[in-house]
């Protein structure tokens, strides 16, 4: 059943609370602990001395590409185009970052009242990009981009012109020091627009403390959720009318394997919530085989309407077939999962993120992890100098086991 409400997953957020500068250092900030309805407070690098034993880490090794793009339309009036997601010559990310001397994306624009007609350019000593407008459909503008030199790619492009899509929250303009701290240290997949925020605690030496920690027995593994923008779209009234944008995940033979031998032997726990959602949907998408289905796409609604007591193993255990089947080292996807209370969920048992805007989605697949809970935890966290959003504070949390098939 599909909660209506979206009240449960309102708190007061002072604006000063937002972080608009990350810490010095990564792995400096703060950690909020809440396992067994206990709270505690330490600091990031701490991490390791209190991870669950026998733990599988689960990262998104997505890479955030400079999505933003600043054209001039006369001397007063910049316009803001904002890439979302590719339209054609493909709709495959990864490709159309490779695309070259032209591409459709699905865009946001700022100041599109002054833009009517006509294409918009920028340009350098390398080349000249242009953009005209092709279609408003859903909300979102089809914007052309044409440009004259043959050797650059579109990924090159953004590198050029694009500047970091830092949140509509982050009440600022990007600086240079944006571009490697609105990163993760292991980002190596291009294709979001937006950071995948819990990772950013992590440097390169608390990884591999964690994975070198004996007592721990701790792993990592990496998929890949390319971010789209609608991370940052509100909930609506009723939850049954938000829309879920699509988006691109993939897992590789390896990492599914881990998942696989971590299922009957241990926690898993994600690295962020995009991580939790390609995780859990590699399960839904599992049950798609069993039935016949071609593994390709998540609905947003599909484990309330379609509920399944598949065991956890045995649905990532099918995705392996399919891969060893089809010869295929990468399994790649589309997901729409929407997680809310009352979803059951099948691989994941920790959770380690950011504090999330009141009335989001990503608040309310909190409450579906940890339950009413959240209200406590963030109480805490707001009385206790905890900094919120995407360059804010993390915090740990085991699931709350709703009930026996969870």
């Amino acid at each position: 059943m599909i909660p209506k409400a979206t009240s449960d997953f309102f708190y007061q957020l002072p604006n000063h609370r937002i972080a608009l500068y990350p810490l010095n250092k990564r792995d400096e900030s703060k950690l909020l602990i809440y396992k067994d309805d206990v709270i505690k407070d330490v600091s990031f690098k701490e991490l390791p001395s209190f991870l669950t034993k026998n733990n599988l880490l689960i990262f998104n090794k997505t890479k955030v590409v400079n999505a933003r793009l600043i054209f001039q339309k006369n001397k007063t009036s910049p316009i803001e185009v904002f890439c979302i997601e590719p339209v054609a010559p493909t709709t495959e990310i990864s490709l159309a970052l490779m695309q070259k001397n032209n591409v459709i994306w699905k865009c946001l624009i700022g100041g599109a009242r002054k833009w009517k007609e006509g294409k918009l350019e920028i340009k350098n000593q390398n080349t000249v990009l242009k953009a005209s407008r092709e279609a408003f459909i859903d909300g979102l503008f089809h914007i052309a981009f044409e440009w004259d030199n043959p050797d650059l790619c579109f990924s090159d492009i953004l590198e050029i012109f694009g500047n970091v899509p830092l949140p509509p929250y982050i009440k600022r303009g990007a600086e240079t020091t944006d571009k490697e701290r609105y990163q993760t240290v292991y980002a190596s997949v291009s294709g979001s627009v937006a950071a995948p925020t819990a990772g950013l605690h992590f440097t390169q030496k608390l990884i591999d403390e964690i994975n070198q920690k004996k007592e721990c027995h701790c792993r990592t593994a990496y998929v890949t959720l390319h971010v789209s923008a609608g991370t940052f779209k509100p909930l609506t009234t009723d939850i049954k009318e938000h829309h879920m944008h699509p988006e691109h995940i993939s897992v590789d033979r390896l990492t599914l394997k881990k998942i696989k031998e971590q299922l009957n032997n241990g926690h898993i726990t994600a690295i962020g919530t995009t991580s939790l959602r390609t995780l859990e949907s590699l399960y839904w998408l599992g049950v798609q085989l069993e039935k016949n289905v071609k593994p390709e796409l998540v609905g947003q609604f599909q484990p309330y309407n379609e509920p399944s007591d598949m065991s956890a193993f045995d649905a990532v255990d099918l995705l392996e077939k399919y891969m060893n089947d089809c010869n295929i080292n990468e399994l790649h996807a589309i997901s729409r999962l929407m997680i809310i209370p009352g979803y059951s969920f099948k691989i994941v048992d920790e959770l380690i993120t950011n504090f999330h805007q009141p009335n989001s989605t990503l608040l309310a697949l909190v409450s579906a992890f940890i339950g009413e809970s959240w209200k406590k935890v963030y109480t805490h966290a707001l009385e206790n100098d905890y900094r919120f959003l995407s360059y804010g504070d993390g915090c740990y949390f085991s699931r709350v086991k709703l009930s026996s098939n969870q």
